[in-house]
């Protein structure tokens, strides 16, 4: 019988030979799924013997990545913002980038009372984004909203599995709360033009969503859309947090410029890129 050490450093030949990137990361993660442990516990027991019915486990999922399928996918799940959230092929997996405008968010709406306040969170997928703010913020009334019944069956998993109480609708961006308004709206919408999606990486063109990626021709045509539907959907005072594609923030700031907002502001991730878009209404 193989041990740890021979298994792991198997099949990270294995996935290095199919091109997987940090393939290595992707055969302790399998393998710590399948025996149970923490990635740390495959080197401290790196001598164990593994026994056939492990190895037989081990090998489709190994097959999965070697196929291109995303490693959190594979595991079922990802922490995203001291949330453990489900992760499905109906939903996108969620991204640094959008961990980021959350932690922006979070320390914004810290400035001000929040008691009584209301957040939807519009094209939720997963639930990542209103989740991960409701967990960080208990005082907030928290709405996730989206178009996919999939998806939005994912986020109420979710939203349960972190002992999250959220209010949850089913529909196309803000027609689920239709004769009501909100102090906070975010979206993470489509945002992904005709072009870029079929530039995108397999992995992600072939695994995830294509409707919570592919944004229309251009692929600023949500922003379009929300410009025009939005504002009647707003409290006074009310603010608007945006993610957007590295090269929409000069499009989505022409779109939103002739609308009544106090204030706007573009702001950029980690790299250095246009990634966030705020909004503030009179």
């Amino acid at each position: 019988m193989k041990t740890i050490a021979e298994i792991l450093a198997l099949s990270t030949t294995f996935l290095a030979e199919k091109g997987v990137f940090r393939p290595r990361r992707s055969a302790e993660e399998i393998l710590s799924l399948i025996l149970g442990v923490k990635r740390m516990d495959l080197y401290l027991q790196h001598d164990r013997p593994l026994i056939e019915g492990e190895l037989e486990a081990i090998r489709p999922l190994l097959k999965r990545r070697a196929a291109g399928e995303p490693l959190e996918q594979i595991l079922g799940e990802i922490e995203f913002y001291h949330c453990r959230l489900a992760v499905t092929p109906n939903v996108l997996i969620p991204r640094q980038e959008t961990e980021i405008l959350v932690d922006l968010v979070v320390k914004k709406l810290n400035e001000r009372p929040l008691a009584g306040k209301t957040l939807w969170d519009i094209c939720t997928g997963s639930g990542c984004i209103g989740l991960g703010l409701k967990k960080a913020l208990p005082q907030l009334s928290v709405s996730l909203s989206d178009l996919c019944p999939k998806a939005l069956a994912v986020a109420k998993k979710n939203a349960e599995a972190n002992g999250l109480d959220v209010d949850l609708r089913q529909g196309d961006l803000l027609e689920p709360f239709f004769g009501e308004a909100a102090d906070f709206i975010i979206c993470n919408p489509p945002y992904v033009s005709k072009n870029e999606y079929e530039a995108l990486d397999p992995g992600v063109r072939d695994f995830e969503p294509k409707g919570a990626l592919l944004g229309g021709e251009r692929g600023d045509e949500f922003y379009e859309r929300l410009a025009r539907e939005i504002p009647p959907f707003l409290r006074p005072g009310a603010q608007i947090f945006f993610e957007i594609g590295e090269a929409q923030g000069k499009a989505v700031q022409e779109i939103f410029h002739s609308l009544p907002w106090r204030q706007s502001r573009l702001l950029k991730d980690w790299a250095g890129k246009d990634r966030f878009f705020f909004l503030e209404i009179e």
